[in-house]
């Protein structure tokens, strides 16, 4: 049997250590037992520390990415508000424009969005964030066609427009008056000089004199002129069979022939002809038949 010895050696003295092979081999096996059971303990307790760091790390992502989303879906819950506005104003102005509504069961359709693809969504993200994704994917999609749809409806408004441009710029659709009361109006009533009851085919609005008179749509001035009971009078015609009446003015400013754009200043208002007060009395015909101006304002006011 081999032996091994390990000698130390100093000034005074020399010391020695005798090991056989077996002995050797045991405290080699000890020092690599120890070795590897601290380098394992090390591995741990660090793999430990890395797993909670990256947890923490995790955990903080999470929950910026909720609030995120939380935010997101907010946004969005506001934007789908403002395309219900949207959708509302589309129905006036195609009411306006003398076209019909879109089909309830097209507006819940819509047109175009886009599809969700099932490999949009990572497997690494937790159950709860998918189904978040998920919902907020559907939200984005709705509104997508929705948009899309009142992008459509808008086209096909402003083509019907353009191309109904001319009739309707004939349309007297504007107060003739930016101000003033409605006073006696379109029907029967007793007249004011003589108690008698007529049909009064305007409106009458109460304004001081000197108030400016609009054309109410485009048009051709046929009469400017003094006449009878209503004093000082304009009548345009706008083609289309629309003409309209302008009675009691203190001052013309247009005269026989010539072109008036809607909103183009055309007389002011008096208390000439038979009349009691300062006012305007306005009228409106549609192919020789009297015509209810409140019919044509577009926006009503007393």
């Amino acid at each position: 049997m081999n032996n091994f010895i390990l000698q130390k050696e100093s000034d005074d003295k020399v010391a020695q250590l005798r090991i056989n092979s077996r002995q050797a081999i045991f405290l080699i096996s000890i020092c690599a037992f120890t070795l590897l059971s601290t380098l394992y303990l090390s591995a741990e307790i660090l793999s430990d520390m890395f797993y909670k760091e990256r947890l923490n790390e995790f955990k903080k992502n999470y929950n910026v990415m909720s609030e995120n989303l939380k935010l997101l879906q907010k946004k969005l819950e506001d934007l789908d508000g403002k395309v219900v506005v949207i959708e509302e104003k589309d129905k006036a102005v195609r009411n306006y424009a003398g076209m019909p509504e879109i089909d309830l069961d097209i507006r819940k359709l819509g047109t175009g969005g886009y599809g969700i693809k099932s490999n949009i969504l990572s497997d690494n993200i937790s159950p709860i964030v998918n189904e978040e994704l998920i919902a907020l994917s559907l939200d984005i999609e709705k509104i997508s066609r929705n948009v899309n749809l009142e992008i459509e409806s808008y086209e096909s408004i402003y083509d019907k427009v353009k191309k109904d441009i001319n009739r309707i710029s004939k349309i007297p659709s504007i107060r003739p008056v930016k101000e003033g009361y409605l006073n006696s109006s379109f029907g029967y009533r007793n007249d004011p000089i003589d108690n008698v009851m007529r049909f009064h085919q305007g409106q009458d609005i109460t304004v001081k004199s000197g108030t400016p008179i609009y054309s109410p749509a485009d048009g051709i001035v046929k009469r400017a002129y003094y006449a009878g009971g209503f004093g000082n009078h304009i009548k345009l015609d706008h083609g289309n069979g629309y003409t309209t009446l302008f009675a009691h003015l203190s001052k013309i400013k247009v005269k026989h022939g010539q072109k008036v754009s809607r909103g183009e200043v055309i007389g002011l208002t008096g208390n000439t002809g038979r009349s009691t007060a300062p006012h305007l009395h306005y009228e409106i015909h549609h192919y020789g038949e009297s015509k209810n101006p409140l019919d044509y304002f577009y926006h009503k006011q007393d």
